[in-house]
């Protein structure tokens, strides 16, 4: 099977950000480059879509985000101010295609992901970032939009449990086609998804289009995990 690096794509149409993480966005693909397989056809074929979810109490309200000038598609680097950091925990490549129920993939679609951070906190105004207890080198949330084959990359950790939740990645996703889909991605065969009480209302034969296969990242990758997975939205 043939092999394209890992490389975080820049955006079509910027999405309010510095001209630092611009910038950045564009060489994050030398330095955060893995080997990863390309879609296979049975990854496009038409599924089920993903089910629909709430956005639940920690999507960043964009006018405070935007205060941030940095929520680009790499989430583990933070720029605050003029210093950057790097994120806690286990850094993660995640791959998606956003593809409709026939399988026709779609361009431009603008996909937001947000989580917890390795201390088991959102970034959000209603969080207060208190010192041991909030990662400030995690951004918390990330935008991108897809490219003409329908892909998108992120760089963001392996989620972590927050309390009362299993491992999780609020995904959201917006194009002219389908509207606006908010849903989120689990670690499949994790422990912790039995008891979760989104997980368990999912029906089973859609838990599939929600599950993410983690793998481990390739060596000098500067990651620890890697994983692709299609978005599918209805036709």
């Amino acid at each position: 099977m043939s092999h394209r690096p890992f490389t975080l794509m820049p955006t079509p149409r910027p999405l309010a950000r510095s001209p630092q993480a611009q910038r950045r966005l564009l060489v994050l693909g030398a330095a955060a480059a893995l080997a990863a397989p390309g879609w296979s056809r049975a990854q496009t074929q038409p599924s089920r879509p993903i089910v629909p979810m709430t956005d639940g109490p920690f999507y960043p309200p964009r006018a405070w985000r935007e205060r941030w000038t940095d929520w680009d598609a790499d989430l583990t680097r933070a720029e605050r101010g003029d210093t950057p950091r790097t994120a806690l925990g286990e850094h993660l490549g995640l791959s998606l295609v956003v593809q409709d129920t026939r399988g026709k993939t779609i361009d431009s679609a603008e996909v937001e992901i947000w989580q917890c951070d390795a201390l088991a906190a959102y970034h959000h105004p209603a969080v207060r970032a208190e010192a041991g207890r909030i990662d400030t080198g995690f951004q918390g949330f990330g935008s991108t939009r897809s490219d003409a084959r329908g892909e998108l990359r992120f760089r963001t950790i392996r989620p972590v449990p927050y309390p009362g939740r299993t491992p999780h990645i609020h995904v959201k996703l917006r194009h002219a086609s389908f509207g606006e889909l908010s849903s989120q991605l689990f670690l499949a065969g994790d422990p912790g998804n039995a008891p979760d009480f989104l997980w368990r209302r999912v029906p089973e034969a859609d838990r599939a289009a929600l599950a993410l296969n983690l793998s481990p990242a390739p060596a000098g990758s500067g990651l620890r995990w890697a994983a692709r997975h299609a978005l599918v939205v209805p036709a």
